[in-house]
This record gives C-alpha cells, sequence and structure tokens, in this order.
C-alpha cells in the first residue's frame, strides 16, 4: 500500500501564501519609499542581524573582507573576472549599430547606448552567489555603464 509521507499545499492555501507574501513586501516598498534609509536600517536590523553605521561599505571594510580570503579564492575570482571580460568584449562587438536610408530622407536604424546606472543584486547569506557579481557588474562595466552599483545582504551579521 502506497503511504504518503509529505502532501503538498493545495491551491488555496498557495495562494493564500501568496497573497500574504505580496502584502508584506509591498508593506516593506512602501515603507523604504516614504522613509528611506531609516526604514533600511531596520530592516537589515530585523532580517540581516547587521546595524552600520552606513549602508556603504567603507574603503576599510572592503579591504577587510578581501584580506579575510584565501589566496586561491583571490586567484580565482581574478581569473573568472578575465574570463568573463573578455567574453563581455567579444559579445560587445558583435552589437552593431546600424544606420541606414531606406528611402530618400527616411534613415532607420538603431543605436546601442548603455544606461547611466545600474544595481546589481549578488545574492549572498550561506550559499553565496559570486558569480552573479562577476556576470552582473563586469558585463554592466564592459558595456560603458557609468555608474553600477553591487548589494548582497551581510552574513551572521556581518558584510561578506
Amino acid at each position: 500500500m502506497i503511504k504518503k509521507l509529505k502532501v503538498g499545499s493545495s491551491a488555496a492555501e498557495r495562494q493564500e501564501a501568496d497573497t500574504n507574501v505580496r502584502s508584506a513586501v509591498e508593506g516593506i516598498i512602501s515603507n523604504i519609499e516614504q522613509r528611506g534609509d531609516e526604514a533600511l536600517r531596520e530592516y537589515s536590523i530585523k532580517f540581516d542581524k547587521w546595524e552600520p553605521k552606513s549602508l556603504r561599505l567603507s574603503e576599510d571594510e572592503i579591504t577587510h573582507c578581501v584580506e579575510s580570503l584565501d589566496k586561491k579564492i583571490i586567484d580565482d575570482i581574478l581569473c573568472a573576472q578575465t574570463h568573463i571580460k573578455r567574453i563581455a568584449q567579444i559579445q560587445l562587438a558583435t552589437l552593431r549599430e546600424v544606420e541606414v536610408e531606406t528611402l530618400p530622407g527616411v534613415i532607420l536604424g538603431h543605436k546601442n547606448i548603455p544606461v547611466n546606472a545600474v544595481g546589481c543584486y549578488i545574492p549572498g547569506g550561506k550559499y553565496p552567489m559570486v558569480a552573479s557579481a562577476h556576470m552582473s557588474i563586469l558585463t554592466a562595466k564592459t558595456a560603458g555603464v557609468k555608474r553600477v552599483i553591487g548589494m548582497t545582504p551581510p552574513y551572521q551579521g556581518k558584510p561578506e
């Protein structure tokens, strides 16, 4: 006889959970829109157990994070960055601008213009996704984006 060890949620239960999550996220976004960094600090304490002086890491904090890594890890990161940047450059070179006069006075085409700024989320926590930083930040920089911001959650109350 078949014995079920675990039964999934019903459609109604999943819908209720989705509604609750959506409502919670909308409330967080609204709070941040209204209160800015003050709200972000509160959520940082609540969700990440991290109460920084600034939400932006200082040069000293970044240096400390890098210095905490083994040389092998740094070498691996640099190797990955070299390859990812190279393929991003190759991809960029294939994006050709087009401008053609299809009829007298009718000029059609397209231009590739990088955006001025991007925010790149790098999944962190217990299972960080360092490759996400390479793939998003290096690609944006290679494309010519002027302002590239990377963000990741702290882990165990400290920046990663």
